[in-house]
């Protein structure tokens, strides 16, 4: 190529910036030895690396050359004219390598031109990346008398340039990739410390059946349906499940049926090929796919359409499905686990939902109680919560008061556990002091028809009542010390004895209770 008869000595640099347009730099340099070696008309070349632990190079790529010659062309740093090139980080060219005693020919092909009773020419540059050198670039080329070898070496060396600018974006990508991966499993550590069974709040007899029953279905691949009213906590469960189980490295992904539209549930759950629709313009993978190897959770799945309801039943049934306006078929590997407030029996009987669906998804069943139904949980769950959210809101409330405390659980909790997380927030933003009181409850705990816990009255009695929720907190901080319990109320203890024994109350009873 560069010779006199082809003085513009024009290397293809847009095909090699191509070839270099990756992050896989290792996979491209075979590629660039190609296209520099047609080019220069070269019989070899190679590109050598060093190596941090040895100090030496060794040929990451070469062109030309046999296995063993690849094997034999390794240089220690200063040694021959490849180490000194690296050493001394400047091009080197050898215009006929038979009289240059640095050769050291090591690859053979001076031997083999010897035989041919031909001459070769050697070039070499170095490989640098943050101006520091990494490796050489070497090419040998045909004797070719009258050759410009500044005007090729100058090319090498922007090839070089090249190569080493898409070794250090290789690099960088390489390096984001690494602490995109940390971060990652960082995030999958947390997430599974938080969704653990050990951090589900609730020792009630019906939570330990719970319990027991996520600790045998999680090793299993079993579809797992999870029942139970709003707000009992079905996706809390559907976590514990995934990251107790091996799939917990792979994701975890949600769907909820009911709040998404008829019309775009089945390409959110399959996903659409291009012209699918109007706006499908680019192929879109489907949460079945994003799942893959993980766990799929499909919330609200008595809500799915009769035709939805179709090509789920396929898919836990076969491991395949066609995307949407499609042919191929995609097979998958994936975990379902459903949920529902629904009573699935009585849809099927009345043709909403799918019988063969049904029994597919119901193998193994596991129901949430209503918190109604465990209400010895009521107040670790509180107590939980008033943790939670005085730590977000960067309140200093400590504590529920007991009428509080008898407050919520006289409560029916129709909502369930989200509607006590709800109550407890509200109460938290409200709350001036460290305790919480019943006033700070919202008004659907207060109201006698609602909750049944306080009676209707007039001022006086509100107020005596107010006044009695005061005496029975000082006395239970005082632990049923009277001095102590007037103080805290900035009160006399003659004023404290008149209240209560106006109010029946018995100040020995919380001498036990731990002060918090």
């Amino acid at each position: 190529m560069a010779t006199p008869e082809n003085p513009s000595k024009l290397v293809p640099l847009v095909e090699l910036s191509q070839a270099l347009a990756t992050s896989d730099i290792r996979a491209a340099l075979p590629r660039v030895m190609e296209i520099l070696a047609e080019a220069f008309g070269a019989i070899s070349g190679a590109v050598m690396l060093l190596e941090e632990a040895s100090g030496g190079l060794r040929m990451e790529a070469s062109r030309g050359l046999s296995r063993q010659a690849v094997a034999r062309a390794r240089y220690e740093t200063g040694e021959g004219i490849t180490g000194r090139v690296l050493k001394g980080g400047k091009a080197v060219v050898v215009p006929k390598v038979s009289q240059e005693p640095l050769f050291l020919d090591r690859t053979g092909v001076l031997r083999e031109q010897r035989r041919q009773k031909a001459e070769l020419s050697f070039f070499c540059v170095p490989l640098f990346v943050d101006a520091k050198p990494v490796g050489t670039l070497s090419l040998t080329v045909p004797y070719v008398g009258g050759r410009d070898y500044d005007g090729d070496t100058k090319i090498l060396q922007i090839a070089a340039a090249m190569v080493g600018m898409a070794m250090k974006v290789a690099r960088l990508v390489a390096a984001d990739r690494q602490r995109l991966l940390e971060e990652n499993r960082q995030l999958r550590e947390e997430l599974r410390e938080r969704y653990e069974l050990s951090n589900l709040i609730g020792t009630s007899h019906a939570m330990q059946h719970v319990y027991e029953r996520v600790a045998q279905s999680a090793p299993a691949t079993t579809t797992v349906l999870i029942r139970g009213e709003s707000g009992t906590g079905k996706e809390l469960i559907a976590h514990a499940i995934h990251y107790s189980s091996p799939r917990a490295p792979k994701p975890f992904i949600k769907v909820s049926c009911g709040a998404l539209p008829e019309s775009l549930i089945e390409s959110e759950l399959f996903g659409y090929e291009p012209g699918a629709f109007t706006d499908a313009r680019k192929q879109k993978l489907g949460r079945f796919e994003l799942a893959q190897g993980g766990t799929l959770f499909l919330d609200e799945v008595g809500e799915l359409s009769p035709a939805t309801q179709v090509k789920l039943l396929r898919v836990l049934q076969e491991r395949e499905f066609e995307r949407l306006g499609g042919v191929q078929v995609v097979k998958v590997d994936v975990r379902v686990i459903a949920a529902t407030n629904r009573d699935l029996e009585a849809a099927t009987l009345s043709g909403a939902f799918r019988e063969d669906l049904y029994y597919r998804l119901n193998v193994f069943e596991i129901f949430l109680p209503p918190l109604r139904e465990r209400s010895t949980d009521i107040l670790m769950l509180a107590d939980h919560f008033v943790e939670k959210y005085a730590a977000l809101h960067r309140k200093d409330v400590r504590r529920l008061s007991t009428s509080a405390i008898d407050m919520l659980v006289a409560y029916h909790w129709p909502g369930n556990v989200r509607e006590l997380e709800n109550c407890v927030e509200r109460a938290i933003l409200v709350c001036e002091g460290g305790v919480i009181h019943g006033h700070h409850l919202p008004p659907s705990l207060q109201t006698a028809e609602v909750s049944g816990t306080l009676p209707s009255q007039a001022l006086a009695g509100a107020v005596s009542a107010f006044e009695r929720d005061l005496l029975q907190d000082a006395l239970k901080s005082a632990r049923g010390n009277r001095a102590r319990a007037a103080r805290l109320l900035q009160t006399t203890e003659r004023i404290l004895n008149y209240k209560v024994q106006k109010y029946g109350l018995e100040p020995d009873r919380f001498r036990s209770v731990p002060e918090k």
